[in-house]
């Protein structure tokens, strides 16, 4: 694992000393607009509040009299190797943060040898020859000819992987967004500047069926595989029927995600929907699983139960507005640094030693 990142300024030699004193730091430094687009769930946000509520559910059984003298939080996935098996997650509203904020997001990744997960941040790194893994995110495309296209550029820009989410089919109601008449063209352009004036949006328009990708099917596996020698991932998968599907049809990979509780409120937390995904795949293809990870204890339960990964969305935007990079980078390293010492209190000295029987659900 890499040592911890240094702070830029004196002042902040010691910083948040955990993840969510990051989110602290950032709201006051971010645009209001911009940290309830960030923080912010659907409706009623229950979604959200289920993802954190799903690690209490579950309780860690440590083992003892287990050499832990040396811990390996190192793993392979698709073909890339990792320190630790924590990913970014991709995320809109980055630059709602700085300008070319998915670069410098990129460049932390970069520096912390893990996989970024992005829509397009990475391409300037990797045409600048630069070692950096990265998955390409996208939520489809409405046409067979559309879907190759995406998968051969993504395969010539470098991508290691698609990553497809699978339910945006349409513009989710945020209550958040709606109140603060929040212009989506915010998230190319950012916030506006202090005494700049905007058209103020109509927030009805948020709830009125505006399109994403609602004609998306099972077909679109086979169209971008049939040109591409890609992996393809559908991240936003939680009931075990779709997951059973998905390994029929032909995925490499599932993500467990209810897309940071921001589509669908009221559906259960990803740490819940886990097991039962887990056990439709089998072991076929690898599952891994984003939402609400806030601490080392929370990888380690998503591991015990089945997870090969994580990928974390909102922290390291928070480490970014914080910080910038070096914010990035230090919850990058500081989510692992607690994975790692929560695996030697639990008697695992490796990800391979890591199981079911490490966690109980409340009864």
């Amino acid at each position: 694992m890499a040592s911890s990142p240094l702070w830029g300024a004196e002042e902040d030699v010691l910083g948040p000393v955990n993840l969510h004193e990051f989110e602290e730091v950032a709201k006051k430094k971010l645009h209001k607009l911009a940290y309830d687009f960030i923080a912010g769930g659907v409706e009623d946000e229950r979604s959200l509040r289920a993802n954190f509520e799903a690690y209490g559910h579950w309780d860690l059984v440590p083992r003892v009299m287990v050499d832990v003298s040396k811990v390996d939080t190192s793993t392979k996935l698709f073909g890339i190797q990792m320190d630790q098996p924590i990913i970014i997650a991709p995320t809109g509203g980055k630059e709602l943060v700085m300008p070319k904020a998915d670069e410098v997001v990129a460049k932390a990744a970069l520096k912390m040898k893990t996989v970024l997960c992005s829509a397009t941040g990475a391409r300037k790194l990797i045409e600048d020859g630069e070692p950096l893994h990265w998955w390409v995110n996208g939520i489809g495309q409405a046409t067979r000819q559309l879907a190759t296209d995406f998968a051969r550029r993504s395969e010539d820009s470098g991508a290691k992987a698609i990553v497809l989410t699978v339910d945006n089919a349409y513009q989710s109601n945020r209550d958040r967004n709606n109140r603060n008449r929040f212009d989506y063209g915010m998230m190319q352009g950012g916030v506006p500047k202090e005494g700049e004036t905007r058209k103020l949006v109509n927030p009805a328009l948020a709830a009125n069926w505006q399109p994403h990708t609602p004609s998306l099917s099972w077909d679109y596996i086979d169209w971008v595989r049939g040109v591409s020698q890609l992996p393809v991932i559908l991240k936003g998968i939680l009931a075990p029927e779709d997951a059973e599907t998905a390994v029929k049809r032909g995925a490499a990979g599932i993500v467990v995600s209810n897309h940071g509780g921001r589509q669908l409120d009221g559906v259960i937390g990803t740490l819940d929907a886990l097991p039962d995904v887990v056990d439709a795949v089998g072991g076929k293809i690898p599952v891994l699983m984003d939402g609400g990870l806030r601490r080392g204890t929370d990888v380690l339960k998503a591991l015990s139960l089945g997870a090969k990964g994580v990928l974390i969305g909102r922290p390291p935007l928070w480490g970014l507005s914080a910080y910038g990079q070096a914010g990035v980078e230090r919850v990058l390293w500081m989510l692992g640094a607690e994975l790692k010492l929560a695996m030697a209190l639990a008697g695992q000295p490796s990800l391979a030693t890591i199981n079911r029987r490490l966690v109980r659900k409340h009864a």
